[in-house]
């Protein structure tokens, strides 16, 4: 268990924590705020009770078993058993599935990674493989991330067993069986290090035309959002790459967010600085319309896969091991709260100037104003340390404590 330190220990000891991030996503305009989980956490009752509340996380990605190496372990014999486990999970909760992944270079049985392949025979693998796993979901799930990180860095195509047999016309005949499969799923290419203006992202913005070009459905856009603290990019610049793909016709989203440390424990300044980091990422999202939400790469530290693949770092998380959340919780909680309580205000304001038609326009934004800046609305903040807003709720809504710093209409 994580050593609480007496900085940060009054944000973090906080019993019973009220699960809204979904709720508040959603209120703000967003189709949801999730996260991805893995089987074999499933068994974790603790950790069940808040993943399976829909208010906290309204979307599940399966991290592993939808892969390659558990559904077509051998070829054409496909096994269903292990991914249908979350897929389930998220049925019964009335989760969105975001289904992961159909195309990687990672994790594929050795028939695949070794076998000796001719564009045509390939080709033939990708179309069965597809049609089996998205026929097998058809229905089941909101997305698809049809094929997963097809660049190296420098925005060069990864030389994998795809490319090497096929170069980039995989991708494009990956996409076209997807939709094939299951018409009704988005389909997303899913990288990372896209968020960053540059090479890579330029290439991945020539994959949607790529796909485009060949007359196959692309729908969206997949940014990973692995970051480091105090090396996220602002709001600002995150924006802006997300508004060049939206430019292309394409959705966009944040699908595997965790921000890590790279030295441990964090201090209290780290912590609020990973805090920053997180809400500039959400902000982004919310800033761009077709942003349609933010997945993180599970919520807590116990379950994180940076400890053992980056030595030394971690605490990526929004909740410690232990199931207290740390300051970032608390600012994705208020931004998305302000980004509520701003639509929520829009659409009153709108619903009065339709009401009004005996007054002026100026006069009915005037009335809008007045009657919302004496309460807070549903899903807005009222309370907390340092809080100077209203602290009356509109009806039939009532403020409602959270912890020390935070207080919202419910």
């Amino acid at each position: 268990m994580h050593r609480v330190n007496s900085h940060t220990a009054p944000l973090l000891a906080v019993s019973g924590v009220q699960a809204n991030l979904n709720q508040l996503a959603k209120a703000a305009g967003k189709l949801y705020f999730g996260s991805a989980t893995d089987n074999g956490e499933l068994s974790d009752s603790a950790y069940t009770a808040i993943l399976s509340n829909s208010n906290e996380f309204g979307q599940i990605t399966p991290g592993n078993t939808q892969k390659w190496q558990y559904t077509e372990p051998s070829e054409g014999s496909y096994s269903y058993t292990q991914g249908d486990v979350i897929t389930s999970f998220a049925e019964a909760n009335g989760q969105i599935l975001r289904c992961h992944n159909l195309v990687w270079y990672e994790q594929l049985p050795s028939w695949v990674s070794s076998g000796t392949w001719t564009n045509a025979t390939l080709t033939a693998v990708i179309q069965a493989h597809i049609a089996s796993e998205v026929g097998h979901y058809k229905g089941q799930c909101y997305a698809w991330d049809v094929v997963n990180e097809a660049l190296n860095d420098d925005g060069t195509y990864r030389a994998d067993v795809f490319y090497n047999a096929m170069g980039p016309s995989y991708i494009p005949i990956a996409f076209a069986a997807a939709a094939a499969a299951d018409p009704a799923a988005k389909l997303y290419y899913n990288d990372y290090n896209i968020e960053y203006a540059g090479s890579k992202a330029t290439a991945a913005q020539s994959i949607v035309k790529l796909v485009q070009a060949a007359g196959a459905r692309i729908d969206g856009v997949g940014f990973q959002g692995h970051f480091i603290v105090g090396s996220t990019p602002s709001a600002s610049s995150l924006t802006s790459v997300l508004n060049s793909f939206v430019s292309l016709g394409v959705e966009v989203a944040y699908t595997e967010v965790d921000v890590r440390f790279t030295s441990l424990p964090p201090t209290s300044a780290g912590l609020q600085q990973q805090a920053s980091d997180y809400g500039s990422v959400v902000s982004a999202c919310l800033a761009v319309s077709k942003c349609v939400g933010v997945t993180v790469w599970d919520f807590d530290d116990q379950y994180s896969w940076i400890p053992s693949t980056f030595s030394g770092q971690g605490d990526a998380c929004l909740y410690w091991a232990n199931l207290t959340v740390k300051p970032a919780y608390y600012t994705i909680s208020s931004i998305l709260a302000a980004a509520a309580t701003k639509t929520a205000i829009s659409s009153t304001a709108k619903s009065t100037a339709t009401a009004v038609t005996t007054t002026t326009s100026k006069a009915s934004t005037t009335t809008s104003q007045a009657a919302t800046t004496s309460t807070a609305a549903h899903w807005a903040q009222c309370g907390g340390v340092g809080w100077t807003g209203p602290t009356v709720c509109t009806s039939p809504y009532t403020c409602q404590k959270q912890n020390d710093y935070y207080s919202q209409c419910l």
